[in-house]
Order: C-alpha cells, then sequence, then structure tokens
C-alpha cells in the first residue's frame, strides 16, 4: 500500500457541514475510490470557502502545502474528487496539475479517472477540462449577478 493525499474544496462556506466542518461527500467520495484502489490515505488538504476560480494557486495555502510535500516525496498520488477541486483557472490550472506530473505525482479524479501526460493529446485535454470549468465558473458568476440585480 503506498500513501496518497487527498484534496477538497468547496467555493463558499455554506457549502461545508457546519456540525462537522468538513466537506463530506467529497470526502466519503475519496475514501471509498481510495479503498477499492488499495491506497491509504496519509493527508487531506481542505480548503473551505476558497474560490479556484477567483483565487491564483500561488496564493492558495492548500495548493502551496501540496506542492511542499510533492518536493518532499511525501506521496505518490494527489486523490481529487474531481479535476476542478484543483483550480478553474483556464491559463494556470492544467500546469499545475502537470507540474505535480513532472514531479512523479500521479493525479487521480474520483470522477474522472487519472489525467496522464503520455501524448500531446493527454496535454490537450488537461487543458480542455480547465477552460471547461472556467466556462462554468463564468456562467456561474453571470447567473449570480443577473439574480442579484
Amino acid at each position: 500500500m503506498r500513501w496518497r493525499n487527498t484534496a477538497y474544496r468547496v467555493s463558499t462556506k455554506g457549502q461545508v457541514d457546519k456540525v462537522k466542518d468538513d466537506i463530506p461527500m467529497q470526502r466519503e467520495a475519496c475514501h471509498e475510490f481510495a479503498d477499492r484502489m488499495g491506497w491509504m490515505i496519509g493527508k487531506e488538504f481542505l480548503e473551505k470557502g476558497v474560490s479556484s476560480f477567483k483565487v491564483s494557486a500561488k496564493d492558495r495555502d492548500a495548493i502551496q502545502d501540496l506542492k511542499d510535500a510533492a518536493l518532499k516525496g511525501e506521496f505518490q498520488v494527489l486523490l481529487v474528487f474531481m479535476f476542478d477541486r484543483i483550480g478553474r483557472i483556464d491559463d494556470e490550472t492544467p500546469f499545475i496539475v502537470e507540474w505535480f506530473a513532472k514531479h512523479n505525482i500521479r493525479v487521480w479524479s474520483v470522477n474522472e479517472g487519472e489525467q496522464r501526460f503520455e501524448s500531446h493529446v493527454d496535454k490537450l485535454m488537461n487543458y480542455i477540462r480547465f477552460w471547461q470549468a472556467a466556462g462554468e465558473s463564468e456562467k456561474t458568476s453571470m447567473r449570480i449577478r443577473t439574480r442579484m440585480q
């Protein structure tokens, strides 16, 4: 069994379980997935109320802590509920995921599988994924602004 780290994120404090100060659905799904894969979760990184569309990875403690742990060789796999938990900035997040891969960290999503970088198509799919996530965030922002007006 090898050590894995997991990361969870929600964009607003309202999405956090107030009683447990937790992100239960994402955590449960990651634990179940890790069990099926035979992985042991070493450390969990939670970001509560952080918009990964508005806040750059360089300003997000959890991303910086994950990078530090990766450089120290503390884990081999980064498991997230969905890839957009890593970020939603289309000109930044694909390169963060690729950074982990270049540092021999496999990046897995419970819902989307493993993000590989074995071919040019893999790199394109990685970019498209986060371009789409940024677009979803833009649409959500527009709906919220319209509703508030």
